[in-house]
């Protein structure tokens, strides 16, 4: 049997649903809904570089600061395509996007099957909400770069996702 895997929010154990990525490992298909509702999976994001950003919901203090940074740095990163990933409903995520003029940034929504979340190993079984974590994708859909932050309510290693997305 599998180990269970956690994460905390506010110090408190929450138990998560998938695998641990790890570098190396193919990414795997999601299907999640674009803004438009239309489905959105792995291979319609493009063949580049992709940054997948897990969150619980935009409408957080750390999550607001988390996108609004990639929003920044995104011009920096070349010919990148970041994503959020949350279980934000699409319309409460194009209302945030908006009033945040985050433009670099395109949020994607979890919220119909939680496939993103349970792929990628950051469905928080309790609360079914994404726990934080950073996915970095190559053109051939290996990950290159994985963040699991152990506790909600942090921030992650901003560094050094910035720079194993360039290094992608």
């Amino acid at each position: 049997m599998a180990e269970e895997r956690t994460t905390t929010l506010k110090g408190n154990a929450l138990a998560l649903i998938g695998p641990e990525l790890k570098v190396g490992d193919s990414a795997p298909d999601f299907t999640v809904a674009g803004k438009d509702l239309k489905d959105v999976t792995l291979a319609s994001t493009g063949g580049g570089t992709r940054v997948f950003l897990a969150i619980p919901s935009l409408d957080t203090p750390v999550c607001d600061a988390e996108v609004r940074r990639f929003n920044e740095e995104a011009s920096n990163l070349g010919n990148v395509k970041i994503y959020t990933v949350s279980c934000d409903l699409p319309f409460a995520q194009s209302r945030w996007c908006g009033a945040a003029g985050v433009e670099n940034v395109t949020s994607v929504s979890d919220y119909k099957t939680g496939s993103f979340g349970e792929a990628y190993g950051v469905m928080i079984e309790a609360l079914r909400i994404h726990s934080r974590a950073i996915f970095v994708v190559n053109g051939d859909n290996k990950v290159t770069y994985v963040e699991y932050v152990p506790e909600v309510g942090s921030a992650p290693n901003f560094d050094a996702a910035l720079a194993a997305t360039k290094a992608a």
